[in-house]
């Protein structure tokens, strides 16, 4: 094997219990080091399995995070990309399926020459390679290869599951020298806010010599996140899903929300409603949730329907929708949440009673949402459409083309195995339906407006994958925007926010005197 040893390693592992906080140290030490001007890249090890995340309930290990390059990984990957601001790859999730799969490959290739395959040396080595060759991949704008490489093991310490990984970290920490290896290893505390963290010398020395820029980059941080604390004015976000029982299944869309929230100086209220309990056989069942659901909707500022899967709650959805589009409340529906703005509107505006998507009814004769061709009902994983695509806007007076800082493309980041069908689109249009993006061929539609509201938005793919804390989704941003009552007043100034409105200010309080920040975007290309 050869050794990349002009790196450092940081291992961070987790003892006593699962979801100890892991992922948060990781990102956490990763951006300081980042702060101090290194570059920094990030791998989670995930010892299930399973190949990918891609087939998991996200009542598992949570939502499923979609990287440019189409990899559906864990959640911790989202937090590593939005706290060092940085694109990640597939290979940067390391599962144990992964790693069985390619040392069995290797053997049935005949690479080991004859050889018993063993765990020591093949699977270890195996473990050791995939980390070395990822740690070596840019995952900044500027090419450059990272100079730290954190690692978090899933799990627990002591799973019978890790002991291969740990047996391959014991090994590694003397092959690339140990003063390029460092672990952190989080256990419970019974003292809640108490981390204990021990840095090598050479980690040390780099605080040091760099202290200027990571006091300013940190304290920056600092005073953004507790200005959060002291915001007085709030608005209020329905999140009408069907996982709802746990925040990390929707963790991507949360953060999106906070950004933008936090962008417009406005504390977040989300308010969770599972979908099934707006639905009408809800009100016989469980009459109680039936009514608290309905409450929760009608009181708030704005409703957001996400992605999802399978059958269940559609109908409650489709229920929010059409509360959203004839109140005139700001609505944004993201993948399932846009193909089901299409149904409500099919049925209860174009009056076609029985319109669906072919996934819920394959016997519609309104199939207005439709399987993609390319996609094999017959394997389950990586078989969506997934990763960063391009789409175009098809017209100069969109709101969301104005949000995107009237950009004419843009590049997003997809999951999802239907899709529009783009032989009705003329119906819908006629009506002021407007499928106002499309991909390349112009055969996909890829973003929805409706004309005469105050936000009524749908987009295909995923934009709260490369939202940032300033940087908000400009999806995300246009909703919370028209749910504070700012959208129009924001689009008139040319897509700039009033000094009153920004969190761009030197005391740490909004003035008028302040100067106009402009919100930052994701990069289009």
């Amino acid at each position: 094997i050869t050794f990349y040893i002009n790196c450092t390693y940081i291992l961070v592992t987790g003892g006593v219990i699962s979801g100890i906080g892991k992922g948060i140290i990781a990102s956490s030490v990763g951006t300081i080091l980042k702060s101090c001007g290194l570059h920094v890249t990030a791998i989670k090890i995930d010892p299930y399995i399973n190949i990918d995340a891609g087939t998991f309930s996200p009542y598992e290990h949570g939502e499923v995070f979609v990287l440019d390059d189409g990899g559906e990984v864990d959640l911790d990957l989202g937090n590593y990309e939005r706290f060092l601001d940085i694109r990640l790859t597939r290979d940067n999730n390391l599962t144990t399926g992964k790693i069985y799969q390619s040392v069995i490959n290797k053997e049935r290739n005949g690479d080991y020459l004859g050889k018993t395959v063993q765990v020591v040396p093949h699977i270890t080595d195996a473990i050791q390679e995939w980390v070395m060759r990822q740690a070596k991949v840019s995952v900044d704008d500027d090419g450059i290869e990272p100079e730290v490489c954190v690692i978090e093991l899933g799990g627990t310490v002591g799973d019978i599951e890790s002991m291969p990984f740990i047996e391959a970290f014991r090994q590694f920490q003397f092959k690339v020298k140990r003063e390029n290896f460092c672990n952190i290893h989080v256990s419970l505390v019974p003292q809640t806010g108490l981390y204990c963290l021990t840095l090598p010398n050479s980690l040390k020395n780099c605080i040091l010599i760099k202290n200027a820029k990571f006091g300013i980059d940190v304290l920056s941080s600092m005073s953004l996140f507790h200005r959060s604390d002291r915001l007085l004015e709030q608005t209020s976000i329905a999140l009408v899903g069907k996982y709802t029982k746990l925040s990390d299944s929707y963790a991507s869309v949360i953060k999106a929300l906070e950004h933008s929230a936090l962008a417009i100086n406005y504390k977040l209220e989300v308010k969770y409603i599972d979908s099934a309990d707006l639905e009408p056989a809800a009100l016989q069942e469980e009459p109680v949730k039936y009514h608290e659901a309905w409450q929760k909707l009608c009181s708030a500022d704005g409703v957001l329907v996400p992605g999802g899967f399978g059958v269940r709650g559609t109908e409650g959805k489709i229920q929010a929708i059409n509360w959203a589009r004839k109140r005139k409340k700001p609505f944004l529906g993201v993948c399932l949440g846009m193909q089901l703005a299409v149904c409500e509107f099919a049925r209860n505006v174009l009056g076609w009673e029985d319109a669906n998507s072919t996934e819920f009814d394959p016997e519609t004769k309104h199939p207005v949402v439709i399987e993609m061709p390319e996609h094999n009902p017959g394997q389950m994983g990586g078989t969506m459409r997934l990763g960063k695509r391009r789409t175009l806007f098809k017209s100069t007076s969109s709101v969301l083309r104005k949000l995107y800082g009237d950009a004419e493309y843009v590049d997003e980041r997809h999951r999802h195995r239907f899709e529009v069908n783009p032989e009705l689109k003329h119906h819908f249009e006629d009506r002021g339906f407007r499928f106002v993006g499309q991909d390349l061929e112009g055969e996909r539609m890829e973003i929805i407006e409706l004309q005469d509201h105050t936000y009524f938005v749908g987009v295909q793919y995923h934009p709260e994958f490369t939202s940032r804390p300033i940087k908000p989704s400009p999806p995300y941003f246009g909703l919370l925007l028209a749910a504070s009552g700012k959208l129009q007043n924001y689009l008139q100034k040319g897509c700039r926010l009033s000094p009153r409105d920004t969190y761009s200010d030197r005391s740490g309080s909004s003035s008028p005197d302040s100067e106009i920040s402009e919100i930052k975007f994701p990069s289009l290309s």
